[in-house]
């Protein structure tokens, strides 16, 4: 299977999905919005988005299974499976706030073997290839290893519907904010952790994640050089619902915090 090929092509299809959601965040004041469940928002533009991936993707690669957020097609176990999050951010989409994104990542026998995440506002297509390096509009990029949490600036996702953890997770903000030079809150895992691998952020972490928030960008941030783990730092971070990604020379003491305070 030529990965590269697939990869090309699969950039293509999110490209015209990420083109759709564009033109209508010009016209989101018109649009049907549901609520899945408390604070958790979906509109037609999700729906008709995924459709269009779903349709492309399905093009490039006619026997692979569709793991999608929005549902639209019944989720089926192949070898090669798609895992796709039509519009990372809705939300922000929704609210007028300027950061969302179109990811995409596909796996073989449960293995990451290519992400594409879109930044529908700045245009930044980032891309990687398992074992190949990865990519923003096709430059190169390399993870800032800074060694000191201290020198650093963070993202994390601040939970809207989940709120199990909420003691816990203030503890590790506080944290944080006394031992790093800030937090950052995009409201769109995806872009997150593509800005880690970017060096704008030299860590990420959120818990009460899915599948389709960060595979493609796990991928994506281990392939500039950057360590990705769940809380426990083990590899649990896809379907685990928590993750944190960073930099090797602060991974291990951002993880230190989270284990002091998130006790499961």
């Amino acid at each position: 299977m030529n990965l590269h090929s697939i990869s090309e092509d699969a950039q293509k299809v999110v490209l015209k999905a990420g083109a759709y959601i564009a033109e209508m965040f010009l016209k989101k004041e018109e649009l049907t919005i549901e609520e899945k469940h408390f604070n958790n928002l979906v509109s037609q533009v999700d729906r008709e988005a995924e459709r269009l991936l779903v349709e492309g993707l399905l093009t490039v690669l006619p026997e692979s299974g569709i793991m999608a957020e929005e549902e639209t097609v019944k989720y089926e176990q192949k070898d090669y499976t798609w895992i796709i999050d039509p519009l990372d951010g809705t939300t922000n989409f929704l609210f007028g706030v300027p950061s969302f994104a179109v990811s995409v990542a596909l796996q073989y026998k449960a293995e990451t073997v290519i992400g594409i995440v879109y930044e529908v506002n700045r245009k930044e297509l980032f891309t990687a290839i398992k074992g190949e390096g990865a990519f923003l509009n096709a430059k190169a990029l390399q993870i800032q290893n800074k060694s000191d949490l201290k020198a650093a600036l963070l993202s994390t996702g601040f939970p809207y519907y989940d709120f199990e953890h909420t003691e816990a997770y203030l503890k590790i903000l506080e944290s944080f904010m006394l031992g790093s030079k800030g937090l950052r809150r995009l409201g769109a895992a995806a872009v997150d952790l593509c800005y880690v691998a970017s060096g704008i952020y030299d860590g990420f972490f959120e818990y009460s994640l899915h599948p389709w928030d960060v595979a493609a960008g796990a991928l994506i941030v281990e392939e500039a050089g950057g360590i990705v783990t769940d809380y426990k730092g083990g590899n649990d971070f896809i379907h685990g619902q928590r993750i944190l990604a960073a930099s090797p020379g602060i991974h291990e003491e951002m993880l230190k915090v989270i284990k002091e305070h998130f006790i499961e």
